[in-house]
């Protein structure tokens, strides 16, 4: 998503009053990297985040964690 996913963020907290960010799809397949600058720019805490496909894949995000598991992609990028 690059630059387009923030954009894109942008765009879409222009139009809604939004609260906390939910990374999804972070799979083996997907780079959440695009996420930090989002929370950069817009000021807004990640609150959840999906590691597979399924709802039962959704659980809190822990800042601990979720440095762990995007420093883990990048490196197998």
């Amino acid at each position: 998503m690059g630059q387009n996913g923030l954009r894109q963020a942008e765009v879409f907290s222009e139009a809604a009053k939004l609260s906390d960010v939910v990374l999804t799809k972070l799979d083996g397949t997907a780079k959440g990297g695009i996420v930090l600058a989002i929370v950069q720019q817009l000021g807004l805490p990640i609150r959840f985040i999906v590691a597979g496909e399924g709802i039962e894949d959704l659980r809190p995000f822990s800042s601990i964690e979720g440095f762990w598991a995007l420093l883990n992609i990048a490196m197998n990028r």
